[in-house]
């Protein structure tokens, strides 16, 4: 049976990896698609002109029904492994919901991307992504599932923490989990078998393993990372750090978020290895190797080919540095004031005037020295107009990037420094209050920076709220005033 090119195809969980880059190649085929993300406002960030947009949530039930309505084709791409430990019970009730509500509105198939999976799993993540799609299949639609290990491109979040691992640390003391197997597969080679199976009547109801023909160890495959990057990290695997050990340390290290890299650590204690090929023969494609996949995805992310970058900011830093951190470490701070959004978006506007940041001025001109020093822009620019500003606008070291008045600014620092990082001022409605906050993004390259981050956290979470505070009392004076 042929797509009905009168209904669309949906994409739940289109603000995800997948997701997101799926959206991408379906509207490029000219496919009708609906994107779908329990966030509308990080699906209207992406730009799809072409793509219908809805909210809905598959622990809602009550929000599927419209997103489903006029669905052909259903891509089941969410899972909840953000939300710590409960994931599994959360997958799970999801998985009824939306298989339920599937059915109620006459989808024709749902398309789930699992993961690979030893014959016994004894990671939760991995018995978690096995659960959900026997709990689709228990409904009435066909399901097709695809089942995939590692994702090698940009901002998958297994690839992203041998990238933190490889990048971060030139030691390495190992669990034995770096021995385990995997195989792992191309980004592109895994989009065109999900856009190309629904259109094979014989995939229904099947399951499929996705993967490239390389069988490596984690071990080889950070050392083909590093030979890739210019780096040759020492790896030392100690047998009494176990994989739940290595999660602890690992939020030190990596960027990817705390509790999804935690469920994959959780995974590699074992084997995964596509044992299933059937799916080559059914739709052929040159399927990428290791080597040949890390290379478009270095690539990939050099020429910013990829969409959402910068954690839901949208944005990718101007010189690329195979070093940066994918996922941001982040640090805020905010304040509740009566100052109305206004006021303090007039206030917010005069930043960096006369070099004045609006608190702790000391060190602000120590840190703006340091720049000034090493070759950086502090000091040598001065501002457009002293009180408004517009995209592309300097201020001292930083450059306006994005602003929505009276809602949001964001500034890209242009500081000499070990990485790359953003500050977003953002105010926002709380009741009778404001409530404005900062927020800064910080993309390390490398262990310098690294350390740098964790180096000047406990500087910046006193500074940020202090600034936030200062920005709303000053706010206030200056309206009285």
């Amino acid at each position: 049976m042929a797509i009905d090119a009168t209904r669309s195809d949906i994409v739940f969980g289109a603000s995800g990896y997948i997701g997101t880059n799926l959206v991408e190649l379906l509207l490029a085929e000219g496919r009708k698609v609906r994107a779908s993300s329990r966030i509308l406002e990080v699906l209207q960030g992406r730009g799809w002109k072409d793509a219908e947009l809805c909210q809905a949530d598959a622990l809602d039930p009550a929000s599927l029904d419209a997103a489903l309505d006029g669905v052909d084709t259903a891509y089941y791409l969410v899972h909840s492994m953000a939300a710590g430990k409960s994931f599994p019970e959360l997958d799970a009730t999801a998985a009824r919901n939306f298989a339920a509500a599937a059915a109620r509105q006459g989808v024709r198939r749902i398309i789930y991307l699992g993961g690979l999976t030893p014959e016994d799993p004894r990671s939760l993540h991995l018995r978690s992504r096995q659960e959900t799609g026997d709990i689709l299949r228990d409904g009435n639609v066909p399901v097709t599932e695809l089942r995939a290990g590692m994702i090698i491109g940009p901002g998958s979040a297994a690839w992203e923490v041998i990238r933190d691992l490889v990048n971060y640390l030139p030691v390495m003391v190992t669990p034995r989990w770096v021995f385990s197997r995997s195989t792992p597969i191309a980004l592109a080679n895994l989009l065109r078998y999900l856009a190309d199976v629904p259109k094979h009547n014989e995939t229904a109801g099947q399951i499929y393993d996705v993967a490239c023909r390389d069988v490596l160890s984690y071990k080889e495959i950070m050392l083909r990372y590093g030979k890739l990057v210019g780096k040759r990290p020492v790896i030392i695997p100690v047998p009494v750090l176990t994989p739940q050990l290595s999660s602890y340390w690992l939020r030190l290290v990596t960027s990817v978020p705390t509790n999804v890299a935690r469920a994959l650590i959780g995974s590699l204690s074992q084997d995964v290895i596509a044992r299933d090929r059937r799916l080559e023969a059914l739709i052929p494609q040159e399927l990428l190797g290791f080597d040949a996949a890390a290379a478009v995805a270095l690539k990939a992310d050099r020429q910013h080919a990829f969409p959402a970058h910068w954690a839901e900011s949208a944005i990718s830093c101007e010189s690329f540095n195979p070093e940066y951190g994918y996922y941001a470490k982040q640090a805020q701070g905010s304040a509740l004031t009566p100052a109305s959004s206004a006021d303090l978006w007039a206030f917010i506007c005069q930043i960096g005037n006369g070099g004045d940041f609006f608190h702790a001025r000391a060190l602000w001109w120590l840190r703006r020295s340091l720049d000034w020093l090493v070759g950086g822009p502090s000091f040598r620019r001065r501002r457009r107009h002293p009180e408004r500003l517009r995209v592309g606008d300097v201020v001292d070291a930083w450059r306006v990037i994005a602003l929505e008045p009276e809602e949001k600014l964001t500034l890209l620092m242009e500081m000499v420094a070990p990485g790359a990082g953003v500050l977003e001022f953002r105010i926002s409605d709380q009741g009778p209050e404001r409530r404005v906050s900062i927020h800064a993004y910080w993309h390390p390259a490398g262990i310098w920076g690294l350390l740098y981050w964790y180096l000047t956290l406990p500087i910046h979470t006193l500074l940020f709220n202090g600034t936030a505070r200062a920005i709303g009392k000053k706010s206030l004076r200056d309206n009285e005033a």
